[in-house]
């Protein structure tokens, strides 16, 4: 629907240089609907024909939804020069609109300007919204004390905090690790008639996890319910990143546990943190097995998933036939290995001294116009020139260059002469053991696939 009014717009700019006031309605209203899919230019364009025209003039509706369109896109410029070439007076959600856009940016300066104008022009005067967007902001760029003044004034403008306002600012407070001055201003919320939501003790979550306190985190999810609250899945995952973050997956494993018998399903992040948290320790074989359990637990995988196990088990020797499972399997849920993980497999199966398998990934990467990250690469060359396959090397090289985007050829050249000229070196040495070798058994010496290739 959403397409066919835009495509209907754009058929009758293209067709009519003369809109009537019927049309320009019409036009105005897949206007709003092209901002809203983000097609701020086709939207520009339908703004500057209207103005073009001059049968009517853009109202205040218009330029705000220009507006937000331009902000939610990062585009505050072209925000900015729209709100100060407005040709009609802004309202307070015009204000609004442009002054969250400012915070986003972290333009709190020019955004506090914006207020003061509305405060000295006195015919628009910043409401709640307005106080709580400007707070909001300052907390997100650690400007407690702008924050602060920020609310005082408020109040003092008659401007009556609501839970946003207090939200912003004590989640302001918790990101600085200001726990107990937090607590205090819930208590002051509590004492304005306000009640406290599931966002503001999640905020308060990450403030016990900020300075350390995990455990009363996970705590504090239980007063949650006892205060007749739910938590959420946002408010179990702070905690469960942060057990992770700390090396205690055990703990976080519990908290999912948890969250399985409420009913809930924990976001995919959760589990990527739980596998980095087990590999790190060492605890390879729980991965997997949490890997495998993710659709039990409400939860699918995503390439993320797969990479930070796999590519962990490849740093294991004698784990590259589990790896060989979940690429499989990861392929069977529509993931793809990427440079990463292909590099990462090279190098395991040269660690396992498994060869083959090891010419048989970098083949498929040549295959795939995927370059092998040096340092795997290295690895790779020493392995087999160390085997003697030194022509296999040189082969595969030439293949490599001849069919990927190799970023810095000269660098990889290198590593192959390196490995070549060492190959070199250890001829005569081995030229020595060999003849006494054909020697004491008056047997001809033949080339080896090493000496053919030099």
């Amino acid at each position: 629907m959403a397409m066919a009014m835009a495509m209907a717009a754009e058929n009758i700019l293209e067709s009519s240089n003369n809109l009537g006031d019927f049309m320009i309605g019409k036009i105005i209203k897949a206007h709003g609907v092209l901002v809203r899919m983000n097609d701020i230019s086709f939207a520009r364009s339908i703004f500057d024909e209207i103005v073009k025209e001059g049968v009517i003039r853009p109202d205040v509706s218009t330029y705000t939804t220009m507006i937000r369109g331009y902000c939610k896109l990062g585009m505050i410029e072209d925000a900015k020069r729209m709100f100060n070439g407005m040709c009609c007076k802004p309202n307070v959600f015009t204000y609004n609109t442009f002054v969250a856009g400012l915070c986003r940016k972290g333009e709190m300066k020019y955004a506090r300007e914006i207020v003061d104008e509305m405060i000295v022009g006195k015919e628009c005067l910043p409401d709640t919204v307005t106080f709580t967007t400007l707070i909001d902001g300052y907390c997100k760029q650690n400007q407690l004390e702008e924050a602060e003044k920020c609310m005082e004034e408020m109040v003092r403008r008659s401007c009556k905090p609501n839970v946003y306002t207090y939200n912003a600012f004590i989640y302001g407070l918790c990101t600085n690790g200001k726990v107990e001055e937090a607590k205090r201003m819930m208590s002051k919320m509590r004492l304005n008639g306000l009640k406290d939501n599931v966002a503001t003790h999640t905020n308060l979550l990450k403030g016990l996890c900020i300075v350390g306190r995990s455990d009363d985190a996970a705590n504090h999810l239980k007063e949650m319910i006892s205060l007749g609250l739910k938590p959420d899945v946002k408010a179990y995952s702070v905690v469960i990143h942060d057990y992770c973050k700390l090396g205690k997956p055990t703990k976080g494993i519990v908290l999912l546990d948890e969250m399985k018998s409420r009913g809930m399903n924990p976001h995919v992040s959760c589990f990527n943190s739980l596998f980095r948290a087990l590999c790190d320790l060492g605890e390879h074989d729980r991965a997997i097995r949490y890997l495998k359990e993710m659709p039990q637990r409400g939860s699918s995988p995503n390439f993320i998933s797969y990479s930070t196990v796999i590519c962990k088990l490849c740093s294991v020797r004698g784990r590259m036939r589990d790896v060989e499972d979940l690429v499989v399997n990861m392929h069977q849920k529509g993931h793809l290995p990427d440079t990463t993980m292909y590099s990462t497999m090279v190098r395991g199966y040269c660690q396992d001294d498994d060869i083959q398998m090891a010419i048989g990934v970098f083949r498929e990467m040549i295959e795939k116009g995927i370059v092998i990250h040096r340092e795997s690469f290295s690895v790779f060359v020493e392995k087999l020139c160390g085997n003697g396959k030194a022509s296999e090397v040189k082969k595969l090289f030439e293949e490599m260059r001849k069919r990927c985007p190799v970023p810095d050829v000269d660098s990889y050249q290198s590593l192959v002469n390196e490995n070549l000229c060492k190959v070199w070196e250890d001829l005569p040495d081995y030229w020595s053991s060999r003849m006494n070798v054909a020697g004491r058994n008056n047997k001809q010496i033949k080339p080896s696939p090493v000496e053919q290739l030099v």
